[in-house]
């Protein structure tokens, strides 16, 4: 899974009828990949409705796959990654089948080495929120070539630190799109929240 931009957009609990104008936007605004999590209703059916219309080097994916019935499912909608909360290697193992790019989460040292071992493309450490850039740094001693992606509590503000940290990319939710945008459907607002979001993720610190 290549990221170019290294931040993956989080969408959840997001309105069907609104999400195409989120794409739309936030693509336009230079985001590449966007994830959809299982727990939003209608999620399969978002996924299924806009994969065609995703432009050529963008994503769509969908997160929050906690097992294999819902990897499943996010197969059938036609989900071009698959993002999980915890190690799962049968989920890691039917994505890899399927050639499915998959993001695994772990949060344990045990944990993301199961998931690197497993075959995930990349291991989302999660929550960072209460461990901060430093467990990034800390994972990476002994584990120096393993991707980590850091997601729970990323914002503008020490998205930069994460990087510097080591992180390969971020996942971000109402940090990256704007609480507010996305509750007044401020379509202007949320590019903007999402060009300068990206503009504090260097490729490479």
């Amino acid at each position: 899974m290549q990221l170019d931009v290294p931040v993956i957009g989080i969408l959840r609990g997001v309105d069907a009828a609104f999400f195409g104008e989120i794409m739309a936007a936030s693509f336009l605004a230079g985001l590449q990949a966007i994830e959809i999590t299982m727990n939003t209703r209608q999620a399969d059916r978002i996924v299924s409705d806009y994969r065609h219309s995703v432009p050529q080097g963008k994503l769509l994916g969908m997160g929050t796959v906690r097992n294999l019935e819902e990897a499943r499912k996010a197969h059938a909608a036609g989900a071009m990654f698959l993002v999980t909360p915890n190690c799962d290697e049968g989920v890691i193992e039917y994505a890899r089948g399927r050639d499915i790019p998959i993001i695994a989460g772990a949060l344990t040292p045990t944990e993301a080495y199961a998931a690197w071992r497993a075959g995930a493309d990349m291991v989302k450490i999660f929550p960072c929120g209460v461990l901060g850039p430093r467990y990034i740094r800390d994972l990476l001693g002994p584990f120096e070539n393993m991707p980590l992606m850091a997601v729970g509590g990323i914002t503008p503000a020490n998205v930069r630190d994460y990087f510097k940290a080591g992180a390969r990319a971020v996942g971000a939710s109402q940090a990256l799109f704007g609480r507010e945008a996305l509750a007044e459907r401020d379509l202007k607002a949320l590019a903007e929240n999402v060009d300068a979001f990206i503009k504090g993720c260097p490729k490479n610190e």
